[in-house]
């Protein structure tokens, strides 16, 4: 079997990864190693069954577009639901969104999903295929306009073309 260049530095980083994350979580004990590097092993080895790696190169300047966006959208968002949650009646308006997105399948579309969950006021329901389903706190909201920037971002960002919706 013969291991890509693209896989091996998978391994190294995802190992990476999950060792730090092991060493956060039991605080550093040393008697947790032995369990840790089982876990360790299972979690590197279970990652490139979920996600296996793919060769795809990050902008740069894409990147630092996409964190300049998400920590605006972020602030506003976090400003908005506070205002939400502080008001007397609390005007919450909840809804599904159901969103045909653009991005090609794989990890683009995975990353928008979790970032849109992140987002305050909006949660990933469900991917499916082009399709994603959105619960958001204000049904009011332009929150397809929300998508579409963030897919740009991240389409701008992997490198990705985006397709018709």
């Amino acid at each position: 079997m013969k291991l890509s260049l693209a896989s091996v530095r998978a391994v190294l980083w995802r190992s990476a990864l999950f060792t730090l994350l092991w060493w956060v979580l039991t605080d550093g004990r040393a008697d947790s190693w032995t369990v840790g590097s089982v876990s360790i092993l299972a979690a590197v080895m279970l990652s490139l069954r979920l996600l296996p790696p793919v060769t795809t190169t990050v902008s740069r300047i894409g990147l630092l577009r996409f964190f300049g966006f998400f920590f605006v959208r972020s602030l506003r968002g976090g400003i908005q639901v506070a205002g939400l949650a502080l008001h007397p009646r609390l005007a919450l308006s909840p809804g599904i969104h159901e969103i045909a997105l653009r991005l090609p399948e794989g990890i683009g579309r995975v990353l928008l999903a979790n970032t849109l969950s992140l987002l305050p006021g909006t949660l990933s329901v469900e991917l499916d295929g082009k399709r994603l389903c959105l619960h958001v706190l204000d049904d009011q909201a332009p929150t397809e306009t929300e998508v579409r920037h963030a897919e740009t971002r991240i389409a701008h960002m992997l490198g990705l073309q985006l397709e018709q919706p």
